[in-house]
């Protein structure tokens, strides 16, 4: 699986933002003139996106879908993967407004229950959603993707060159992209330069705050819904957590979810689970169950909104949900995706002002609990995905655990 390795770690970033942040205090004229690194940076990701949109979410489609060892599964899978998705969008959306993350009067002109009615009316909602089909490249790049992905599943030896042709270019795109995030730490210097030389260190707060939520949204997720998930299995997330304890600390000191992929595979194949289904839940899952990515689309999302001082309404709430869907299958568990989902996802709402994401480049690096989060979550999955199967060997699970110390 391709991955891009980001070789600036977070040394280089938190001396970005305390540069960045000198500069601002001491000379905030220059430091506003900074904001050109960030919007650079950031424009070069926009260009790239929706050629990397498109081989993503058709590669990885296509791969889902010529899994033929398993025909029943692929339907579970995807029902499995998206309902995921929703919760995991729908709780970091309700983080993002109950924690109001930069103190912004959402609530104080909350709509009515009558107006809250009208808002959501199939008018309201069919106009805005056409509105942004019509109007985004993005997005119609994203559904041609998605029947590409749909049309190369049948195979054949036209279709296997095509997905060869759509592989390399996955390669290329990642080559590029790590190049340009060498530059992560000069954006990071830039953005952090302009906000505090035209707001003042007092706007670094809420961004503080914001990475507290973060941090608290998916501790929460990872109670609620996952505890809840393999209690149905008959398993307590407390002692997966602990027989997954070396694969999660390697992605805290790497970055990488994907680090964790040979390790997580060759445990949850000891744990009994089908060897066929867990490497292809697992594989699928990097792309397409990525809780805590979703988490942290949707938690931004509402932050950067109340940053900018933009009131989103009810129909624009689950326009934000709908687009989110689309966008998150192009996320991949890669340094950076997330940050290069939440760009698409912008540029396609076109609701808060792109700019504000050169805030976020600032604790990019610190953004763990999110890499954590996806691949407990990819875990969790193999576990209940093999047991609505009936594909747990039940004799090796109990004896795993129990050599537990």
């Amino acid at each position: 699986m391709p991955f891009i390795h980001a070789k600036n770690g977070t040394l280089p970033i938190l001396i970005a933002i305390a540069c960045g942040m000198t500069l601002g205090l001491v000379y905030p004229e220059v430091a506003m003139d900074m904001k050109l690194l960030s919007d650079t940076f950031i424009k070069t990701l926009g260009l790239l996106m929706p050629f990397l949109l498109f081989v993503l979410v058709s590669t990885g489609i296509a791969g889902l879908n010529r899994e033929h060892k398993h025909p029943n599964v692929i339907y579970r899978v995807v029902l499995y993967f998206q309902l995921m998705s929703i919760a995991a969008l729908v709780f970091g959306m309700a983080t993002g407004l109950l924690f109001n993350l930069n103190h912004a009067a959402v609530f104080a002109s909350a709509p009515t229950p009558e107006k809250l009615l009208h808002e959501l009316s199939w008018m309201a909602i069919s106009s805005s959603i056409y509105a942004v089909l019509t109007q985004s490249l993005l997005l119609q790049v994203m559904l041609l993707a998605v029947i590409c992905g749909l049309l190369l599943k049948r195979g054949g030896a036209f279709s296997d060159r095509c997905l060869g042709w759509l592989e390399t270019g996955v390669q290329m795109m990642f080559l590029l992209l790590r190049i340009i995030l060498k530059f992560a730490p000069l954006a990071a210097f830039g953005a952090m330069a302009f906000v505090v030389g035209k707001y003042g260190l007092s706007s670094v707060m809420p961004l503080l705050k914001f990475i507290v939520v973060i941090y608290l949204a998916c501790g929460l997720f990872v109670i609620v819904a996952f505890a809840t998930i393999t209690r149905m299995v008959g398993v307590k997330l407390s002692r997966l957590i602990i027989y997954l304890k070396e694969e999660l600390l390697l992605v805290t000191f790497t970055g990488s979810s994907v680090a964790a992929l040979p390790g997580l595979i060759g445990k949850l194949e000891a744990l009994g689970c089908d060897s066929q289904l867990v490497r292809l839940i697992l594989t699928t899952g990097y792309t397409f169950n990525l809780s805590g990515t979703n988490l942290y689309l949707t938690t931004a999302l509402m932050f950067l909104a109340q940053l900018a001082g933009v009131d989103i309404t009810a129909p624009q709430l689950l326009e934000v949900l709908l687009i989110c869907l689309f966008t998150s299958l192009g996320a991949t568990s890669v340094a950076g995706s997330a940050l290069f989902t939440l760009i698409a996802t912008l540029s396609i709402l076109q609701l808060v002002p792109l700019e504000g994401v050169g805030l976020l480049l600032g604790v990019e690096r610190l953004m763990k609990c999110r890499s954590l989060t996806n691949v407990l979550g990819n875990g969790v999955a193999c576990l209940a995905i093999c047991g609505w199967q009936n594909s747990i060997d039940r004799e090796a699970l109990n004896r795993e655990f129990a050599d537990l110390k």
